[in-house]
């Protein structure tokens, strides 16, 4: 597995992917958050809290992660690799690790630097220090479970077809539904056990500081089941 990922990530690394995944992320967010004149705009809110940059990131995600995943395994099948990689003494549950983590600690890298955002909220506080630390904290724990369950959809989707276009379109299409589209369902059935199978809920019930074991099992729930339906696609696509 550690072959894998090593290989994965200097491959992020070795061209422009890696290095304009994270400038698109930050760049965005940073203008957004502090330049673009609108609701997202912290000096405009008035309030120091970061809540803004926790209900923009999971939007830019959608788009950057699948960006980042799409190649996964698509690559792959495009090149004639996948069948020799297969055939490699190393599992497919490895090789899809591999892949998944590999993607994930890119994704971290970039959500890194976004820390110096709650060093400057502390700063601007009025008096200096006037920010909710538990929250903050507690959507970081959710963005990170989020990131960590929209990267295990987009390896997956990854091996739907050997084009990348298509892998990025059906991994956007579900991140974006399991993320407000259950939402959206329940909000025209009325119905709050249909909102609590998204995990925009699972997310913003992080958001608020406290770490309930029922948001993280879901989160973990999502991760495990998209890898296992990786490795089923995966294993199909070889016999």
């Amino acid at each position: 597995m550690l072959s894998i990922l090593k290989k994965e990530i200097n491959s992020f690394f070795a061209s422009p992917v890696g290095y304009l995944v994270i400038a698109i992320f930050l760049v965005l967010n940073g203008l957004f958050l502090w330049l673009f004149k609108g609701n997202f705009n912290i000096l405009d809110y008035g309030f120091a809290d970061l809540s803004a940059f926790f209900l923009l990131a999971p939007w830019i995600l959608i788009f950057l992660i699948p960006a980042i995943t799409m190649r996964s395994f698509s690559d792959e099948k495009k090149q004639g690799t996948l069948e020799l990689l297969l055939t490699k003494p190393i599992s497919i549950s490895h090789i899809i690790l591999g892949k998944y983590f590999a993607a994930l600690a890119l994704i971290i890298i970039a959500l890194i630097p976004t820390l110096l955002y709650v060093y400057t909220v502390y700063q601007l506080g009025n008096p200096m220090g006037n920010i909710d630390l538990g929250s903050t904290m507690g959507s970081y724990f959710g963005l990170f479970f989020l990131v960590a369950a929209y990267t295990a959809i987009g390896v997956f989707a990854s091996t739907f077809s050997s084009n990348q276009i298509v892998a990025f379109i059906s991994a956007v299409f579900l991140c974006f539904f399991i993320y407000a589209g259950f939402e959206g369902i329940a909000d025209f059935t009325f119905s709050d056990f249909i909102d609590q199978l998204g995990m925009k809920y699972h997310f913003n019930s992080m958001g608020r500081g406290v770490l309930d074991t029922r948001d993280i099992i879901y989160f973990l729930s999502i991760t495990i089941f998209f890898l296992m339906l990786t490795k089923l696609t995966v294993n199909s696509q070889r016999q």
